[in-house]
């Protein structure tokens, strides 16, 4: 029986499947634990589950001399250095596939009320500003036919050009390993919409910069379920009251939460949800399920059924 930490209490019963074969400690709290308390439960742990508000950095794994498994309740691994697990030979699992429809479907709903305003429209009928049936008022952006540019063709991006089809529009990407696709800055220039689903690597850190923002349409709308990082806010904010471009509608921030100080939250057209892009019931549960999976497997000396690193 293995010592295991948990960094936060998980929906569903993968986790009476992990207590039932070894000593797991779980954070009991709504926020994460903070970087003393994970160093202190995590020091003595042979396997970890993290999340991706977790930063499992080599001075992490160091402090750990056990820790064997690394299993991130996360598609992306960009919290944990990678480097340093495979160093130490400790297998880091990751949670892809479970939450692709649900993250696709959030990515579509915001395109859908950022294009339809619907923000703007709610809240006008809570401060009773809704006198009558108004021609010219509330007018939004045709998303049926309209062209949307996927910037990740991976999992999710795919399931989201499934839902553009049902939309009748045209499709375009970036390309990958497999597929071609366009140059960033072409995309950019054809798009409508433009939904971001690449990882987040210093590659891509502040890929949707000042320059990247100019060469989208001005009435043009940025939707972000990836990573925070991959956008430069401030530059957003700019490009928002400018008029750059036509709105934004972001499922993630950088940092989060979102500070409620920050300058961004007083662009115009900008719509930001808490991070809710796997927030279905169903996919959460998966998540626990194939965290606990990749864990057990790892602790076992099995290969994780979805392994991010391949360790010696």
């Amino acid at each position: 029986m293995a010592r295991v930490f948990v960094t936060r209490a998980l929906p569903g019963p993968g986790l009476d499947r992990l207590r039932a074969e070894h000593e797991t400690d779980v954070w009991p709290e709504r926020l994460p634990p903070p970087r003393e308390e994970l160093v202190e439960h995590t020091a003595g742990a042979e396997g970890l589950i993290s999340l991706l508000t977790d930063v499992v950095d080599a001075d992490l794994i160091a402090a750990a001399p056990r820790l064997r498994a690394i299993s991130n309740y996360a598609v992306g691994t960009d919290n944990v250095d990678i480097i340093a697990a495979t160093a130490r030979g400790i297998p880091v699992g990751h949670t892809p596939d479970v939450l692709t429809d649900a993250t696709a479907d959030l990515a579509f709903a915001l395109l859908l009320a950022a294009a339809r305003r619907l923000p703007v429209a709610a809240r006008a009928v809570i401060a009773g500003d809704w006198l009558t049936w108004e021609p010219a008022r509330h007018l939004g952006q045709s998303v049926h036919g309209a062209t949307l540019g996927i910037v990740g063709l991976g999992r999710i991006g795919r399931a989201v050009a499934a839902r553009a089809h049902g939309f009748a529009m045209e499709v375009l990407s970036t390309p990958t390993a497999t597929t071609p696709g366009l140059p960033l800055a072409a995309l950019l220039e054809r798009s409508d919409f433009v939904s971001l689903h690449c990882p987040l690597t210093p590659v891509t850190r502040h890929l949707i910069n000042a320059e990247a923002l100019s060469r989208m349409r001005p009435t043009a709308i940025l939707i972000n379920t990836a990573r925070g990082a991959i956008v430069d806010q401030a530059a957003l904010r700019t490009a928002l009251e400018q008029g750059t471009i036509a709105g934004a509608a972001l499922d993630v921030t950088n940092p989060e939460p979102i500070t409620p100080d920050d300058p961004l939250l007083s662009a115009p057209n900008l719509l930001i949800t808490p991070h809710i892009g796997s927030a279905t019931t169903a996919a959460r549960e998966q998540m626990t399920e194939l965290a606990v999976e990749n864990l057990l497997a790892g602790l076992a000396g099995r290969p994780m059924p979805h392994q991010a690193n391949a360790p010696a």
